[in-house]
């Protein structure tokens, strides 16, 4: 059987293209390639009060999906999207990096789904990621991994790392313990309120129609020095519709998304919400309240969709330590166990050749 893969760009005058994409990149200091850095990784404690290591996660991971080599370690199945960010210039209030700057940045992203396993079905229940990665002159990049959940699950890498483990399925059900998981809720308390507060959220149709947040606080920093802390998220500029139950197909989230962008550019509001000084920005389970003052920065496109392959966002790390001048990390502990798993990751998958893609010509590779 031959494989077609899923490629689609814009040729309207002005629109940045896939090909323009990769092209561009490269010619500002390699886009992609600045991700062979991640071999670098952290083989020490995930943080100070942690004994966790990244090989620790990789082996909890395997454990919990299997050996999927080539792939990424969690969200394995995703697609390549790419296109780019139009900014309006408001961003430049609070933050001085340049991809704020009034003005179009190409940008590079992948659609998933959470899990090791890249054969997993969608489900309209199951947490949906959207990573970007933002390039622009100098070589400096701004990379985020985005969810569309109200809060994380977890505020400690324990808490994570046990999290995971209770969520091994069981050969009779396919499903985690429940007695495993309801161990892990009673130890973790701060999970179990964010597993309700997510359960609040309504569902929506698809990847097109999701809010997607950063999650974890960061901190801008403008021109004068002044330093604020921050969330971001997208904010979809389409309809949002519940999702269809009666539904069977195991892929149905990617065949959505790809029949989307087939028909038109996807767009969304890149909204920067800013902390006051009694917000937590060390626990990413805690929802900030919803009158704090929010910028609409500008919109983010995406107008090209690909197979994952040699080239595209299947080799990017999203990384969410790889910031700008301009964006700071918070002391939220998840933010750098999360740059060196995500290193692990790559690493791992980096010299593998033959993966083949979960997602291709809008179907399930079989």
């Amino acid at each position: 059987m031959v494989r077609r893969s899923v490629v689609h760009s814009s040729r309207r005058s002005g629109v940045v293209t896939r090909r323009s994409v990769v092209l561009g990149i490269a010619a500002v200091g390699g886009f992609l390639a600045a991700d062979l850095g991640a071999v670098l990784y952290a083989r020490g404690p995930l943080g100070s009060r942690s004994r966790l290591t990244p090989q620790a996660f990789v082996d909890a991971f395997h454990e919990v999906a299997g050996v999927h080599r080539g792939y990424r370690l969690n969200h394995a199945k995703g697609i390549a999207v790419s296109g780019f960010f139009d900014s309006n210039g408001a961003g430049e209030e609070v933050t001085k990096a340049a991809v704020f700057r009034a003005g179009r940045t190409p940008l590079v992203g992948r659609f998933s789904v959470p899990g090791g396993n890249p054969t997993v079905s969608d489900t309209t229940a199951a947490p949906r990621g959207l990573g970007l990665a933002i390039g622009y002159p100098g070589g400096r990049q701004w990379r985020t991994a985005m969810l569309n959940l109200p809060v994380f699950q977890d505020n400690s890498v324990q808490g994570f790392y046990d999290r995971l483990l209770a969520s091994k399925p069981v050969p009779d059900t396919g499903k985690a313990d429940p007695a495993a998981m309801a161990r892990f809720l009673t130890a973790h308390p701060e999970t179990a309120r964010a597993m309700s507060t997510i359960k609040q959220q309504p569902p929506t149709s698809g990847f097109a129609d999701s809010t997607f947040r950063g999650l974890n606080t960061f901190y801008f920093v403008n021109a004068d020095g002044d330093r604020a802390p921050v969330r971001w998220s997208l904010s979809p500029m389409r309809e949002v519709k519940p999702p269809d139950k009666s539904s069977s197909n195991p892929n149905r989230l990617f065949d959505s998304v790809i029949r989307d962008i087939r028909t038109g550019p996807l767009r969304w509001r890149l909204l920067v919400t800013i902390g006051e000084p009694e917000d937590d920005v060390r626990d990413a389970t805690i929802a900030w309240p919803a009158d704090r003052r929010t910028i609409d920065t500008g919109t983010v496109v995406l107008d090209s969709v690909a197979t994952e392959s040699a080239g595209n966002a299947r080799d990017v790390n999203f990384d969410p330590m790889v910031l700008p001048d301009g964006i700071e990390p918070s002391d939220d502990p998840l933010l750098p166990a999360r740059s060196a798993v995500y290193a692990a990751s790559f690493r791992r998958r980096a010299g593998v050749t033959g993966a083949a893609p979960q997602v291709e010509d809008g179907e399930v590779a079989q």
